[in-house]
């Protein structure tokens, strides 16, 4: 059952040539949350996606799993824990339970840690 209408003259791939075709990010302005966005090309059957950031230091700082998306296009917020050391990695990995996976795809990004209100703290 289609939840979308299909576009017209869309051409969906297999699941051995369903891949991951855009990954960006960019910092929210408070420094704590990173707008990530996601194209893969369109599928036939829904994959699995799962995306990693880590720290300069390689310690993984947040996690997700997109479970059977219905659109190509993503768009989610992670958050950023603890103390900053960029550079930042983003991976992401697509793949099928049963097989195939695709190459992961990585995006590296500065993120600038919270500034201080500027603003004195009034009664």
């Amino acid at each position: 059952m289609e939840f979308f209408f299909p576009e017209d003259n869309l051409t969906r791939t297999v699941p051995e040539e369903t891949r991951i075709t855009v990954l960006t990010a960019e910092p929210y302005p408070d420094g704590r949350r990173l707008r990530v966005n996601l194209n893969v090309t369109p599928f036939q059957k829904r994959p699995y996606i799962e995306i990693t950031l880590t720290n300069a230091q390689n310690e993984e700082i947040a996690t997700t799993s997109i479970v059977e998306p219905l659109s190509w296009n993503l768009e989610l917020t992670m958050h950023i824990r603890g103390e900053h050391h960029s550079p930042y990695t983003l991976t992401a990995r697509l793949y099928y339970p049963e097989g195939p996976t695709a190459e992961p795809v990585q995006y590296v990004l500065d993120v600038n840690p919270p500034q201080p209100d500027p603003r004195p703290d009034t009664p």
